[in-house]
């Protein structure tokens, strides 16, 4: 089973001599975002720092560095343990679409060990320690200023729990935090988001809506929070799949919400409608700083906390950081789902350098005339996936994770005035080589063998692949070792 909490992560790490201990005073003030970047960018270890300039509390930095260290957090020899896990619960019979997924889901929930459990206050770590008031202080939580032209610090490994304020489920997301002042933080809710939808309403409502922001969460809580779910779908129960057991929950101190009893610290307070505040700029995972925004302010009123607690944080900028090893599970994870609402997909992968959401390379068995073009517009109609800005479509004989292959397809089987799809769609919030924020153009390229019903009416029809002889590859293959090369 994955681990219980981040600290029995981390002892764990430590016994294999996959964790630092810095001892040195480090700053949060650029030193440290330059320390973890090379030490993530060199395949290095997880860091734990132990004396962070301002802040009793120790940092832990770079712990989903590399997939070993994320599969081993999750208890998983592969990602493609969880993909055949799903796989399982999807039956012939479900229906195709987002109905399938949540219907898929619906399987998952009715399994006894996966839902979330609620556990007393006094059986949570978290709460072992209860600060409200003029007691609050976040300048004594290590936040990181981590690129020279971000515009304050920021937590960037809080897990935002809201819920909706009319039907009342809950939303567990990634976003990054700004910290304003001792009491207050920047709510980074991106247009897409689930978070951004319930403040809206709230707003629409003139209520205020309750906040609770956790660090340091058992590891399959933490990835369930950057999963791309459906809006319904609890980010718990999913985490309770992942981790093969029942998440421990708390309720809050003064918010109406729950939060992992097993977390190290949690900030709760309420988002008054209208309480904004400038946020950013903001070194991103897009490797490009995102610009100043007005963004919701909340205003922390409680902090609860582990009596001797640390922390956790990422640094994001240009590929490849800590986000790739957290995207690749995401790919391999979804992949089940995914099939789910595009069939045809045999096999799909999502670029580092892309961030994730620029960049999709699909594999499909083409079955017919522009099926790669039926594919292409699948997928910018499937959930997050709309937001995808490039699509190559290969056919299913080509390996998508080798990115030389693809390229060799992409560049060589394309006839760019007719194989070539150009459309104007949404894209990421964060993105900035759109003319206008929120949506911008698009292409997908087919990249697939060409069909004389496609209009490829060349004498000889399609060539050949240039590939060596099996039986002279065997023999080579046999002898080999007598070649001594």
């Amino acid at each position: 089973m994955a681990y219980d909490d981040l600290r029995s992560l981390l002892r764990a790490l430590e016994r294999e001599g996959d964790l630092k201990r810095v001892k040195a005073e480090v700053d949060p003030y650029l030193e440290v975002g330059e320390i973890v970047d090379r030490v993530q960018k060199a395949g290095g270890p997880a860091l734990l720092f132990e004396n962070v300039k301002g802040s009793s509390m120790p940092l832990a930095m770079n712990v989903f560095g590399t997939d070993r260290r994320l599969l081993k957090a999750l208890d998983l020899k592969s990602y493609g343990e969880i993909s055949e896990k799903i796989g399982g619960l999807l039956r012939p019979e479900l229906p195709h679409g987002f109905v399938g997924v949540r219907e898929a889901f619906g399987k998952l929930g009715a399994m006894t060990h996966v839902p979330p459990k609620k556990v007393k206050s006094d059986h949570a770590p978290v709460q072992e320690v209860v600060l409200t008031g003029e007691d609050v202080d976040l300048d004594q939580l290590p936040a990181l200023f981590t690129w020279p032209q971000d515009g304050g610090s920021f937590f960037n490994l809080g897990l935002t729990h809201t819920k909706d304020p009319e039907t009342g489920i809950r939303n567990l997301g990634l976003y990054r935090l700004q910290r304003h002042d001792r009491r207050t933080i920047g709510m980074h809710w991106q247009i897409h988001k689930d978070s951004r939808n319930h403040y809206q309403v709230a707003a629409r409502k003139g209520e205020r809506l309750p906040v609770a922001i956790a660090f340091g969460c058992p590891p399959a809580v933490t990835y369930a929070s950057t999963a791309p779910l459906p809006g319904d779908i609890d980010e718990y129960l999913f985490a309770g799949f992942i981790a093969g057991r029942r998440i421990e929950m708390v309720d809050c101190k003064t918010v109406p919400l729950q939060v992992p009893a097993n977390a190290e610290v949690v900030l709760e307070g309420w988002l008054e409608p209208g309480e904004m505040l400038p946020e950013g700029p903001f070194g991103d995972h897009t490797g490009f700083y995102t610009p100043q925004e007005p963004f919701p302010a909340l205003t922390i009123d409680c902090v609860t906390m582990r009596k001797r607690p640390l922390l956790q944080s990422i640094v994001v900028g240009r590929p490849p950081t800590e986000d790739g090893p957290l995207g690749r599970a995401t790919e391999r994870f979804f992949l089940p789902l995914l099939k789910i609402i595009v069939p045809d997909i045999v096999d799909y992968h999502l670029p580092e350098a892309g961030g994730f959401h620029n960049c999709a390379i699909v594999s499909i068995d083409k079955k017919y005339p522009k099926h790669a073009q039926k594919v292409m517009h699948a997928i910018w109609g499937a959930h997050m996936m709309s937001l995808t800005k490039l699509i190559v479509v290969v056919d299913s004989d080509c390996d998508v994770h080798d990115l030389h292959e693809v390229a060799w397809r992409a560049l060589g089987n394309t006839d760019y005035a007719r194989d070539l799809t150009v459309v104007e769609g949404p894209v990421d919030h964060l993105d900035h080589a759109s003319y206008q924020q929120f949506w911008g153009g698009k292409a997908g390229i087919d990249a697939t063998k060409k069909w004389p019903e496609e209009g490829y009416t060349r004498d000889g029809g399609w060539p050949d692949m240039v590939l060596p002889d099996p039986d002279t590859a065997a023999k080579v293959d046999r002898r080999w070792k007598e070649y001594g090369l």
